[in-house]
């Protein structure tokens, strides 16, 4: 095997498969990057349970394949200097790169040792601007469970149903929705669950662009084809939660409030707050404020929030990180805290009554010096 290309292609190429490869496999060649020139170069990392590849432009002199250790090819091609990368692979797998006057010989591993990837049965499939899934992405992953108690909670929830793409994640203390109408969707109402580690691999490999993402749906995989790349990851199987009837539709109180401002309130307070003295964020809605205060060992801290509305003092305590996450991603300037009791599920949700997200976070039982 032997072509050329750009180093930055080259190098941008292996950044986008690596996210995919083992850290530590007792199969070496998953720890490795393959690479298989052709018409083009293919670079694919795949660790058994999501596979990242991706086409790059090159001049192709001699067709072959080579896997070669991700992290130490990566590293080589970020420090080489800026201009034509040449890549020759002899019969005895020893690799040579070549860039300026720099140059690399070491051994890779032969590609027959590199698993296949699964074959995909497509069942459905929908488009949607990158931008968009980035954001819909960004704005409910957070939610994802980080253990797997319940391994149907660490990854979204995607629902199609009448031309509207609804992601939902959970991790059984708070919930995030985003929904988003699309545009000749062709695809049938269907639900899947993609796991969280595959999508924050997408959402950064999406621009800020209306460039079409085509998702391709399986009865094991799904696959996310961006422009050269193609994701493919497993699909997690389980009941997820069936969050319309979790929601509650009525509330007893909304309150509404700058979202700047409540998140510079929560983040004073919440400074006394560590892993050692884990205390909620004490809010008590009055008429036109909100007062903010937190009590841990170290000491105490107060602030208030100017708020819209009338909460008759009603007191909830919430866990800091578990809110600013929510303000964070929400993205609009004016938000509502709709509110039932201190131990009922409060929804945020946008003040100008759109529908696109919806948080809900479960509040934390408050006790007397909390």
């Amino acid at each position: 095997m032997k072509f050329s290309c750009e180093k930055s292609l080259l190098q941008a190429a292996c950044t986008i498969a690596s996210r995919a490869t083992a850290s530590k496999s007792p199969i070496p060649a998953l720890e490795g990057l393959l690479i298989e020139a052709k018409d083009d170069v293919k670079i694919t990392g795949y660790d058994l349970k999501k596979g990242i590849y991706t086409n790059l432009q090159a001049d192709v002199v001699q067709a072959g394949s080579i896997v070669v250790g991700a992290r130490f090819f990566g590293e080589m091609i970020r420090r080489m200097p800026d201009g034509i990368v040449t890549i020759a692979v002899d019969d005895n797998n020893s690799v040579k790169v070549k860039c300026g006057k720099s140059e690399y010989n070491f051994m890779g591993i032969s590609a027959e040792d590199y698993p296949e990837m699964p074959m995909m049965d497509v069942l459905n499939t929908v488009s949607l601007p990158q931008k968009i899934l980035r954001s819909m992405i960004n704005q409910t992953i957070f939610a994802v469970a980080d253990n797997d108690v319940r391994p149907i909670y660490t990854g979204t929830l995607f629902e199609v149903q009448d031309e509207e793409l609804t992601l939902v994640s959970v991790d059984g203390y708070r919930l995030a929705k985003r929904s988003e109408k699309l545009e000749n969707a062709r695809m049938e109402n269907c639900s899947f669950v993609v796991p969280g580690s595959a999508l924050s691999d997408i959402e950064r490999i999406c621009g800020d662009t209306d460039d079409a993402v085509q998702i391709t749906v399986g009865a094991k995989h799904i696959s996310f084809f961006i422009g050269d790349t193609v994701v493919i990851t497993r699909r997690l199987e389980g009941e997820f939660l069936n969050y319309r009837r979790s929601i509650p539709e009525m509330f007893r109180t909304v309150i509404q409030v700058d979202r700047a401002e409540i998140m510079s309130v929560i983040d004073r307070v919440s400074l006394i707050i560590s892993e050692k003295n884990s205390s909620p964020v004490r809010m008590s809605f009055g008429d036109g404020s909100i007062d903010c205060y937190c009590v841990t060992p170290f000491g105490k801290a107060e602030d208030v929030c100017t708020s819209e509305g009338n909460g008759n003092g009603l007191e909830i305590g919430f866990n800091d990180r578990y809110l600013m996450d929510a303000l964070k991603a929400s993205g609009v300037e004016e938000l509502s805290f709709c509110l039932n009791t201190a131990s009922s599920p409060c929804v945020i949700r946008a003040a100008d009554g759109s529908d696109a997200f919806t948080y809900m976070i479960l509040p934390v039982r408050l006790r007397a010096g909390d």
